[in-house]
């Protein structure tokens, strides 16, 4: 068995699979409704259009995992990207790995601070969602419409994800 150390999770670690939707320093803001309110802009790269694919937004409960943490499969989505907002200020993992000729390489295990979310690029292999001690709720923008847009691959062993304390 393999064992994974989560690291929180930064817009610059997590660059290579696609963006960390949060509002910080460097987002684009400006106020709205009169003032009433602060739009922070254009957060995540939503990409959904190949084989005529439309946007689609979602709510996932997510059932919370016993720790340690293990993992058995990943699973990408090669037509679209997929964004999960939490709608909850729990923290979650997020496992993603890099391409190894079509199949999951190197994974990288990440522990939200609970108010952050993603945008998995198109095609980055994930773990499905892994909420932690709570059921948690997402708002998921992602791709609807016609071909597969789902690859799942088991993992060769299982990898257990050291405790998060």
């Amino acid at each position: 068995m393999m064992l994974l150390t989560a690291q929180p999770l930064s817009k610059q670690a997590f660059s290579p699979f696609g963006q960390v939707i949060e509002i910080d320093a460097v987002a684009s803001s400006f106020d709205i409704n009169g003032g009433n309110a602060q739009r922070f802009h254009d957060l995540a790269q939503v990409d959904v259009e190949d084989q005529s694919g439309r946007p689609l937004i979602s709510v996932f409960r997510a059932m919370p995992r016993a720790e340690p943490v293990q993992l058995t499969l990943m699973e990408r989505h090669p037509l679209g990207s997929q964004a999960f907002m939490p709608l909850t200020r729990q923290p979650y993992l997020i496992v993603v790995a890099d391409d190894l000729d079509g199949r999951p390489g190197t994974l990288h295990a990440f522990v939200t601070r609970g108010w952050q979310g993603v945008n998995y690029g198109k095609g980055v292999w994930h773990h499905p969602l892994l909420a932690l001690r709570e059921a948690g709720d997402f708002i998921v923008i992602d791709r609807g419409g016609p071909g597969c847009n789902l690859e799942e691959h088991p993992l060769t062993e299982i990898v257990s994800i050291a405790p998060l304390g």
